[in-house]
């Protein structure tokens, strides 16, 4: 260990409890200094107070959101028919589920969120790496989200108000009342996230039933237009079951597990909250890969009764919805897309990079701060552009996204389980000069293992529509499984370069 600081903060010692969790010894000074905010400390094991239905709640409220349908539809827009898309979710879900459990046990154990985890593999000041990537990918699905409940607002307004509305002059390519709906659904979500993480779970705990059913509501509709069920399952595949199929099952299964790849580096954020180990593990797996699956098969149901009822793919579910004169069916329809919108975005796209954004200067920006910043970054990415076509939306922002963070994932899993098997010293996560400082704060062996296993995994991707070619052409070959390359490159690399240290200094 060289370069260390001297230690900025007071003696600070923990406590392990009878049942393996660890807090912040009572009467222990809580930690500070420069790497230490309200935040960003260990939750008390008395606040841990979240419970297997919390989390199912969470997972419901996330899954059951207009991206999910997106995600799904997308899959018989490119040419899957039912079976073969809710096949290729499921399965990238229960996938996807595992690291999610692996790096979510910190939360429950030692109180702490995803940057402060990442302390302990990249460094006290190495953590802003990983973070600063997390909470980029999280203003894209911010920007997304918002733009989707702004099209919400925008139909359901149009409906009510009248063409004077829905053909209003057009700005930058869109009517100027699709902006301000936009900006409206912006500035709701501001004035949830303001009010802190009680807030954000009790809206959770009544928004995942409301989605659902409204959900059902959209099946009965469509199923109604198409003349019964029997047109929602006969539309056939464009691919067949041969090698067409096979092509594009890879990318997409990628695509898929990018989708949460997010939220299974700062899975630890919520799960910092739970009660205990069994309840965050339940919760997750009977919140993560049956609703994903359900709703996928709801999605994918009535899209391909959009083909049979308007002869065409109609995958956005408010494009879909706006449809119908039902003024009632209509309007309970946007509603509920703007809860299901509000529910995941605020949850998955706002609660994460506050924390992250937070990491970076603790005494300056605070976890309201850190969420504003991500509402501002989410509008200057031109989510518009992002969301414009499936095959940009599921195999260039997912596709990229998934690689990425696969290969941060891959480096928490391989540090916490194998070198320190699930032994963390929590005062020495903001303490310099110890366990978790390296070399001046950043571990490069991490930064080296992310480098390497970032550009195995995306260097050979296309970048349509954002830009035209591949970084790397050579590495095209690769591009089909970016997430999988990602994770085990870097996983490998990162274990290869710690254990050269030395066995002692590796869990040190």
């Amino acid at each position: 260990m060289t370069d260390t600081a001297p230690t900025a903060i007071p003696p600070t010692s923990h406590v392990t409890l009878a049942d393996g969790r660890v807090e912040i010894a009572p009467g222990s000074p809580p930690p500070s200094g420069p790497y230490a905010n309200e935040d960003l400390l260990p939750v008390p094991v008395e606040k841990r107070t979240w419970t297997t239905y919390n989390f199912s709640a969470l997972w419901i409220g996330m899954a059951h959101n207009t991206a999910s349908w997106t995600l799904a539809s997308g899959l018989i827009a490119v040419g899957m028919d039912w079976k073969q898309a809710v096949f290729t979710i499921a399965l990238a879900n229960l996938i996807v589920l595992v690291p999610m459990l692996l790096t979510g046990h910190a939360g429950p154990k030692y109180g702490i969120p995803f940057p402060v985890f990442a302390r302990a593999s990249f460094g006290i000041r190495g953590a802003n790496l990983p973070a600063v990537v997390r909470a980029l990918v999280a203003c894209g699905w911010f920007g997304i989200q918002t733009w989707i409940g702004g099209e919400a607002i925008y139909f359901l307004a149009g409906k009510l108000i009248g063409n004077g509305w829905s053909e209003a002059g057009t700005f930058g390519g869109h009517p100027w009342t699709m902006w301000l709906s936009f900006a409206i659904f912006w500035a709701l979500q501001v004035a949830i996230i303001h009010r802190g993480m009680e807030t954000i779970r009790r809206f959770e705990n009544w928004a995942a039933p409301f989605v659902l059913v409204g959900a059902l509501v959209m099946l009965v509709w469509m199923s109604d237009k198409a003349g019964g069920f029997g047109p929602l399952l006969d539309q056939p595949s464009k691919l067949g079951w041969g090698g067409d199929f096979w092509k594009l099952f890879w990318p997409s299964l990628m695509g898929m597990i990018g989708f949460w790849s997010t939220l299974s580096l700062n899975i630890p954020d919520f799960t910092r909250y739970g009660k205990s180990q069994k309840a965050q593990t339940w919760g997750q797996a009977l919140g993560l890969p049956t609703t994903m699956t359900l709703f996928a098969l709801l999605s994918v149901l009535v899209t391909s009764g959009s083909q049979a009822v308007y002869g065409e793919t109609v995958w956005d579910p408010v494009q879909l919805a706006a449809r119908t004169d039902n003024a009632v069916g209509l309007l309970f329809a946007l509603v509920t897309v703007l809860v299901a919108t509000l529910s995941v975005n605020i949850a998955a796209n706002l609660v994460s990079p506050a924390f992250d954004f937070s990491n970076i200067a603790p005494r300056r920006i605070s976890f309201r701060t850190g969420a504003l910043l991500t509402c501002v970054l989410g509008v200057l990415i031109f989510p518009w552009k992002l969301y414009s076509d499936p095959q940009g939306y599921i195999f260039t922002w997912l596709g990229l996204v998934g690689g990425l963070l696969g290969t941060v994932a891959g480096i928490l899993i391989a540090d916490y389980w194998i070198l320190r098997r699930g032994r963390l010293d929590l005062t020495d996560l903001y303490r310099t000069g110890g366990r978790y400082w390296y070399d001046a704060g950043w571990n490069w062996r991490a930064v080296a293992a992310f480098v390497a296993g970032g550009v195995l995994a995306v260097g050979g991707a296309s970048f349509e529509p954002l830009v035209d070619g591949r970084p790397v052409p050579a590495l095209e070959p690769l591009a089909d499984y970016g997430w999988a390359v990602g994770l085990g490159t870097s996983m490998a690399l990162y274990l290869a370069l710690m254990l050269s240290r030395g066995r002692e200094k590796a869990t040190a």
